[in-house]
């Protein structure tokens, strides 16, 4: 029984057509509706409670494709919608959907489809300086030559009334991070709201897929967002792997997810020292950062890459463990786990970070929902979605997956997710280590016939990360489109600051800690 593919036939009848031949793996459904149909389509997913999981154009000439990805536990369904070159308009479905707000004003931006009834037009990504009819993600876009200065003008959402005054943080920041700018809007320190503008580490990484190779796409892929350089070629990997049929080794699937906990630790021990640090706590961040040292030392040893880059592969993993390896992690674990408790002790009785965590940066249930919020921002608010649990590929659907939610929502709930996910991780890995089959660690794979199109979804330590690949009628890459967590919650953000004070913004900021270039593609 599916609840989405019943739910799409029962509002729209014959005008959904499903196909079985066109999108895999076959449990992603798939079906096409007529454009004036698709906010109808949108319509009931909202009715059957589904999160809009993504939202892309491609081009398929003579027409621009629409499609919706739509997510319901461990269901996925594809709405496709075409409409002409001549007439690039489709119905918006922001009034039903909450981040289709972003989603169409990029699509608008970059492949110049234009979203009929969306509130908001200004451009996303693309920045107001570009000419208005340069769209980087159509066939006809040359990209090897510099785009012509316009000058444009970004005209920003402003509160009124008296005494508010503005203030503008970024794009470049006091710290070693990538650029973002946020326009806070306060009355004394209270914000009354907060807008943000991204797009500045726009690298053009969707449209460069299309002019590399099936097996090379996956080292792009991996420098999607750099810090979550495994799981992005996890999902790119199971996304051709799905189109080919591939059957990855045994034993490559549980490399994987060793790979994949690995960098799920050293990112959360990370994240919790430098929530620490903007609470003036500068001890935890010091100590955490040891302990995440300690882990990329270990990659590096092992694995010859501090964050286990270019190791994932289509068809399997290019590096195996050896037993000498095994113990190693297990004693490196032991003794990380040993001190990290120590250290959560630390924090869970300092009565000074407790006042700066606890009721700040709240992000709502009912507000993370309309989101759709994923990842560790969505278990912090008292969603339970992660796709190692409702999705799982191998080895996790071979055991059992204890997934923390919590319902405050504020910058401690996103700290606590984080420390009971180092806990269960650990756990996870030493179960990997007890019980990885013996095998080949890799396996030839051929390019994707011409015509599919290939879906994966896959838990980073961020959350939900989605590709979706499609081939041309030459057999190469036509379009790959990419969904890092930071696209959608980049918006939790925006909601959890009114009614905090400035000087708690780095903090609520730091607890959420999305990433621009996994967002500015």
């Amino acid at each position: 029984m599916s609840i989405l593919k019943d739910a799409i036939i029962s509002a729209l009848g014959a005008d959904a057509q499903f196909r079985d031949d066109y999108q895999r793996p076959s449990s992603t459904a798939f079906c096409t509706v007529p454009k004036g149909k698709f906010a109808e389509a949108a319509k009931a997913m909202k009715k059957s409670y589904a999160f809009l999981a993504a939202e892309w154009a491609a081009e398929e000439t003579p027409w621009f494709a629409i499609f919706a990805c739509y997510r319901w536990r461990e269901e996925y369904l594809i709405v496709k919608a075409v409409t002409t070159m001549d007439d690039p308009s489709f119905p918006s479905i922001t009034k039903r959907y909450l981040p289709a707000y972003r989603f169409e004003r990029q699509m608008h931006s970059l492949m110049g489809v234009v979203p009929a009834g969306h509130p908001d037009l200004r451009p996303w990504i693309k920045f107001e300086d570009w000419p208005q009819d340069a769209y980087p993600l159509r066939k006809s876009f040359n990209t090897s030559k510099p785009l012509p200065y316009e000058k444009g003008e970004y005209r920003w959402v402003r509160a009124e009334g008296e005494g508010v005054y503005e203030i503008p943080v970024g794009p470049v920041h006091a710290g070693i991070i990538e650029p973002g700018h946020f326009r806070f809007q306060a009355v004394g320190e209270m914000v009354v709201n907060l807008e943000e503008r991204l797009g500045y580490v726009h690298k053009g990484i969707e449209k460069r897929f299309e002019s590399m190779s099936w097996q090379d796409g996956v080292k792009l892929a991996a420098r999607v967002s750099g810090d979550t350089t495994v799981a992005h070629s996890i999902a790119y990997s199971m996304a051709v792997e799905s189109m080919t049929r591939c059957a990855v080794p045994e034993r490559a699937h549980w490399l994987r997810a060793l790979f994949l906990e690995r960098e799920r630790i050293a990112n959360h021990l990370g994240d919790l020292g430098a929530i620490c640090n903007d609470a003036a706590f500068a001890f935890m961040l010091y100590q955490l950062s040891y302990l995440r040292e300690i882990m990329l030392r270990t990659n590096h040893k092992l694995f010859g890459h501090r964050f286990v880059m270019d190791r994932v592969i289509p068809g399997g993993v290019s590096v195996d463990i050896s037993e000498h390896g095994k113990k190693e992690i297990l004693s490196e674990l032991e003794n990380i786990l040993k001190n990290f408790e120590k250290l959560i002790v630390i924090y869970d009785e300092s009565s000074s970070l407790e006042d700066r965590v606890r009721d700040t940066g709240r992000l709502a249930p009912e507000q993370a929902r309309q989101l759709c919020s994923v990842g560790i921002v969505a278990r912090a608010s008292g969603l339970n979605v992660d796709c190692r649990l409702f999705n799982p590929f191998p080895p996790y659907d071979r055991f059992e997956i204890s997934v923390p939610v919590l319902i405050s929502g504020d910058v401690h709930a996103r700290a606590w997710v984080r420390v009971e996910e180092i806990r269960e991780s650990i756990r996870i890995i030493r179960y990997i280590l007890d019980n990885i089959p013996d095998g080949p660690v890799s396996t030839a794979i051929e390019n994707p016939a011409p015509g599919l199109a290939g879906f994966s979804a896959v838990e980073g330590w961020r959350g939900e990360i989605i590709y979706w690949l499609q081939s041309g009628a030459d057999g190469s890459i036509n379009r790959c489109m990419v969904r890092d967590p930071s696209s959608v919650n980049w918006l939790g953000l925006e909601q959890a600051i009114p009614g905090n004070i400035v000087p708690d913004f780095p903090l609520c900021n730091k607890s959420f800690n999305q990433s621009y270039s996994g967002h500015d593609l």
